[in-house]
């Protein structure tokens, strides 16, 4: 399963969820296989900081590395 973040790059990830996507400016993911598991107060902290972006209005700063 691939759950993408369409603003990930702007949300604090201290748990280090997400793991795939993770050379674009923009969107992040976290890929799950079968039988893994995902830390779910991370988890839903990181949902809970993606809600909150997306009702904020912001634009997701692109993180440009050079």
């Amino acid at each position: 399963v691939k759950l993408t973040f369409a603003k990930g790059a702007a949300l604090k990830d201290p748990a280090k969820l997400f793991n795939s996507s993770l050379d674009g400016n923009v969107r992040r993911a976290i890929d799950t296989g079968e039988g893994e598991t995902i830390d779910a107060k991370a988890f839903k902290a990181l949902v809970r900081a993606a809600i909150e972006l997306n009702a904020s209005g912001k634009k997701a700063s692109a993180k440009r590395t050079r």
